[in-house]
This record gives C-alpha cells, structure tokens and sequence, in this order.
C-alpha cells in the first residue's frame, strides 16, 4: 500500500513538472492547416484527437443520485507527429508534450448512472473543446465485488477556423477500492472527424483504439485522480483535483 501511494505520488510531480514545463513554450495558434498535405492532415487529426478526447479521470462507480464530483483536470499528450504540429502552427513551437487543461462536473443519477461535462483547453494556443460522458455502472460493486461500467463520450473542438473536429468514444472500464485507493482501469474505441474548412483538404475520418489506467485517492471531501491514457500513438497523463460528495 505504501509503495502504490508513492508511487502515486511520483506520477503526479512528473504530470504536473511536464504540465508546467510545456507552458513555457511560445503560444503557438494553429492557423497555417491549410499548408498541410492530405498525410500530414491526417496525423494532425491524429494527435489533437487524441489530446483532446474525453479522458474519463475517475473509477466505474456510479455516485449515488446525490453525489457530485467537481474537479479541476491538468496533464499532457506526448504526440507522435510534432513535426506536423508545428508546421500547422506557421513554424511556431510546439512542445512534445502538449499541455492540457480542463474544468470537470460528474453528477450521480438514479441506476448507478453518471453524467459528465468538461471544458478544457491547450495552454496558449488557440485549441478548446467541450464535451461530455454518459455512464453506467451495470455492475455497481460491493466490498467484494468491483464495478463495472459502460461509458459513452462525446468531445467538440473549437477556436481554430481551419480545424473542425469532433471525438465520440465508447469503453468499458473496472474498479475496486481499496481502503482509500480506487485504482481503475478500462479499453474502448475513439472515433475522431475532422475537417478543414476554408483549404483544399478532404475530411478525414477514422478509429482509434484506446486503453486507460489511473487511480483515484480519496481524502474526504477531496480526491485527487492520476490517470494514464493511450489513444493510436499518442500517449496522455493526467491529474485532477476534485471535492466529490
């Protein structure tokens, strides 16, 4: 146990030090899509799909019909295709580890299930998105049993006149607690579309699969969550500091 909780800990100084760090880098709005190739679209798509696709951030477990969970989420994707970023970008500097910042609200409903809204944003760019999760605990648990859920998500990009992009995703995910540890795990499959209007560039539209892990730490009325996403080739990490009820 003591070991899981330093551990813990050290993923979460590394999430925020990588966080912190890639915020210094020189804004970097992305308004050259239109220089891009049909390829290079494609793996821009790619990478800011998968930053900006709904991370789930907390266990399977539904909330009670009088919980709430209100959070505020940091992290980074470490992209496979920065080169194309910055291209995207005029020739301005885009980290490998792109930040990510959000405002997270989780509402617990009847049936063990959950609905969820967040705002995020890439620090100093022109990148937001907002979105949502609907989800079902359709086994909710108990102290031998874990939880099992059903989640499906749905993420929309604005800001960036040459990007339209939209994620929708589904994933099932496991949970079981531990004193105050709740560690987490899920797989699913994250449909991303995006389009550029104003250029020559055709739609794309593909699937990626994706496979999260995380743990939620629980100290009344707080809870502080890191978690770990791969979607495609982009890997993402996470921290979120929530009061929940």
């Amino acid at each position: 146990m003591f070991r899981t909780v330093t551990r813990a800990r050290q993923m979460a100084a590394a999430i925020a030090a990588a966080a912190a760090g890639a915020t210094t880098a020189h804004a970097a709005d992305f308004n050259a899509i239109g220089t891009l190739t049909q390829a290079e679209f494609r793996a821009l798509a790619e990478d800011i799909g998968a930053a900006v696709s709904y991370k789930p951030m907390i266990p399977s477990e539904g909330l009670g019909i009088t919980g709430f969970d209100l959070g505020l989420s940091i992290g980074a994707t470490e992209v496979a295709n920065r080169a194309v970023l910055i291209k995207a970008a005029g020739g301005e500097d885009v980290p490998k580890q792109v930040p990510l910042a959000g405002l997270r609200a989780v509402k617990g409903l009847p049936f063990d299930i959950d609905i969820g809204v967040v705002a995020m944003g890439i620090p100093d760019t022109n990148v937001r998105a907002a979105g949502g999760e609907l989800r079902w605990a359709f086994v909710g648990g108990s102290a031998v049993l874990p939880a099992v859920a059903l989640r499906a998500s749905y993420m929309n990009l604005t800001g960036v006149d040459q990007l339209k992009m939209r994620a929708t995703g589904v994933d099932l995910s496991i949970s079981k607690g531990v004193l105050f540890l709740t560690p987490y795990a899920g797989i699913g499959r994250v449909e991303i579309d995006a389009k550029a209007p104003g250029t020559t560039l055709v739609r794309e539209k593909f699937q990626k699969d994706k496979v999260f892990a995380g743990v939620n730490i629980a100290f009344v009325p707080f809870a502080l969550v890191i978690e770990a996403d791969k979607t495609g080739d982009a890997t993402s990490y996470g921290l979120k500091l929530a009061v929940r009820w």
